[in-house]
């Protein structure tokens, strides 16, 4: 008798590989192609994003400006005229991105809000498009008002013209986590706020992405908030943009402003500005 037919059958229930995250294949888009306004915004741009249940990843994308990093987030997110790639492959959950989803909540650097409804029915928009009756989405807006720090009293019945920018921010990201995205793309949401706001958001996010459990990608120009937030970095280089390395950051356990005063964070932060300014200096940029 052979060896092969003493060998144990394998296991029938062994787990199956989760489809990756986020998956981006040799991803080209050039803008006006043909033409003699074609302008390639990123270029054979390729990463892979595990699936990590009940622990998700925060990967943070930094690069000079006019990198493509905004290109990335709506690339995955599906919107036009981003989306489609000019060639290569943009996949989410194993499938490829066909356009916008329900799985994919995006955050932009503008206060995003309806400017004749109220924080509460800001908040509940998404259900409500979904169906789910006003009781219930009302009663989900109110708990969501509570996770981003407001105050479900005295703000849930305020317009966005009566609130501070950090204030419509945490709106937004509400708005967002509220309907439990499995992707959260942040492009540059803290980016109007002043110096003390900003870290207390950046806190925030860090609190709302345990509890979420998702996938968060946060594009920024903030060498110290990439640090701060990311467990993966991805460093672009001038346009068109592709990664030039990965970096691999300890999540953080302490409040930005006490983070950002350690020794090792300031290392860290001076490695990444000094190799981001190599490459404006190489590409001839002010």
């Amino acid at each position: 008798m052979s060896n092969e037919a003493l060998a144990p059958n394998p296991p029938t229930d062994a787990p199956q590989e989760l489809p990756k995250v986020v998956e981006f294949k040799n991803v080209t888009k050039t803008y006006s192609p043909g033409t003699p306004r074609a302008y390639t915004a990123i270029k054979d741009v390729s990463f892979t994003v595990d699936d990590l249940p009940g622990v998700g990843e925060l990967i943070a994308v930094l690069g000079p400006s006019g990198c493509g990093k905004s290109t990335v987030l709506r690339l995955i997110a599906g919107l036009e005229p981003q989306h489609p790639a000019t060639s290569g492959e943009v996949l989410v959950q194993g499938k490829p991105v066909t356009g916008p989803g329900a799985d994919r909540g995006m955050v932009f650097q503008e206060y995003t809000a309806f400017d004749n409804r109220t924080v509460l029915d800001n908040i509940a928009f998404g259900l409500e498009c979904l169906g789910v009756p006003k009781p219930v989405r009302h009663q989900r807006a109110l708990e969501w008002i509570g996770k981003v720090g407001l105050c479900p009293e005295r703000d849930a019945f305020k317009y966005p013209h009566q609130l501070s920018g950090g204030m419509r921010q945490r709106v937004a990201i509400a708005r967002t986590l509220i309907l439990k995205p499995r992707i959260l793309l942040m492009d540059e949401p803290f980016g109007a706020l002043d110096p003390m706001t900003r870290l207390r958001m950046q806190d925030l996010l860090i609190d709302l992405w345990k509890c979420a459990e998702a996938t968060v990608f946060f594009v920024t120009h903030s060498i110290e908030e990439a640090v701060f937030l990311g467990d993966r970095i991805y460093i672009f280089s001038s346009a068109p943009g592709t990664i030039i390395e990965e970096i691999h950051a300890p999540r953080q356990k302490l409040p930005a402003v006490e983070a950002q005063a350690l020794p090792e964070f300031a290392e860290r932060v001076r490695y990444i500005r000094e190799k981001i300014a190599k490459m404006e200096s190489d590409a001839g940029v002010l």
